[in-house]
């Protein structure tokens, strides 16, 4: 058996401006993606099974080798062909992946909830590169797109920056570990951000260079931030840039102005998880709102 594992991701900071250059801040978690490869006795049959967090399978499938021919599946027929997908374009990278006629049984399972955004589809990607001995970051610009600093965060077990530059990666590790990050929470809001559609959005409107320059600026100022109040004035600027390029009330505006502390949108806005510095009484504050899952920053991110 063969096994692959990568680390889900949270975006500090940086959001889609990284897709114009801008310099993000981005942390790996604890939770993530493994995948396991072992050979079956059902020649000519790639067969995939997709198991859960909580150990149940959601989604199956089964391809021919090695022409990826969807047989069938149990499940999404969109996952199926996206999924077929992925596997075509690491096969064009490599043309040894997969081009033999041994049956091959494939099983992911997830350590955190589908509906979370920390990343089910750039670490399937990331253990499907490492598998086929390609490189992730082609494979994700060639099947999804995006800037990529997810798959940085899936091969990475600390903080990075990540940036963009002539349209290659450019990624440093740095150490962030906050005095204060026993008062960092990161809450769900119960419900899923279709990155593609968030992308589409911003791209609608007009590039804005000094904005890229302050996010970046503002991105290496979180990582050197002494105290609590210095890092919320970041996040609050931040939150303030996004808002007036996306034409959108940040998340504290729209759904916590009461909230004490500092909120900022992680990535995607409007779902997904937020980032919420506060003190003992914020899983509280939230639980009473009807957002359950709050966790704590130790509890969430990957240190090495």
């Amino acid at each position: 058996m063969h096994k692959f594992y990568s680390n889900g991701k949270l975006l500090l900071s940086g959001e889609y401006l990284i897709l114009d250059g801008a310099k993000g801040l981005a942390l790996p978690t604890l939770y993530g993606q493994e995948l396991n490869v072992e050979r079956t006795e059902r020649e000519n049959t790639l067969s995939w099974t997709s198991i859960d967090e909580k150990g149940a399978v959601w989604f199956k499938a089964q391809y021919s080798l090695p022409e990826l021919t969807l047989l069938s599946f149990d499940g999404d027929r969109k996952v199926a062909e996206t999924l077929q997908k992925i596997l075509l374009q690491a096969k064009i990278t490599n043309t040894a992946f997969l081009n033999d006629a041994n049956g091959i049984q494939v099983t992911t399972k997830l350590s955190f909830s589908r509906n979370w955004g920390l990343g089910t589809s750039s670490t399937l990607i990331n253990n499907i590169a490492q598998w086929a001995k390609v490189d992730a970051f082609d494979l994700l610009f060639n099947s999804f797109g995006g800037s990529g600093y997810d798959i940085a965060c899936a091969q990475h077990d600390q903080a990075i920056t990540y940036q963009l530059k002539d349209n290659t990666p450019s990624i440093e590790t740095v150490v962030f570990d906050p005095s204060f990050k026993d008062q960092l929470y990161f809450v769900h809001l119960n419900k899923k951000q279709i990155s593609s559609e968030s992308i589409k959005a911003y791209k609608s409107n007009k590039f804005d260079e000094k904005a890229v320059q302050r996010i970046t600026e503002i991105s290496k100022s979180l990582l050197i931030a002494n105290t609590l109040s210095d890092f919320n004035a970041l996040l609050k600027e931040h939150e303030s840039i996004l808002s007036l390029i996306l034409k959108e009330q940040t998340i504290q505006q729209r759904l916590f102005s009461d909230f004490k502390g500092q909120i900022k949108s992680l990535g995607a806005w409007g779902g997904d998880f937020i980032l919420a510095t506060g003190d003992h009484t914020t899983t509280d504050y939230f639980s009473l709102k009807g957002y359950q899952t709050v966790i704590p920053y130790a509890s969430m991110i990957k240190t090495i």
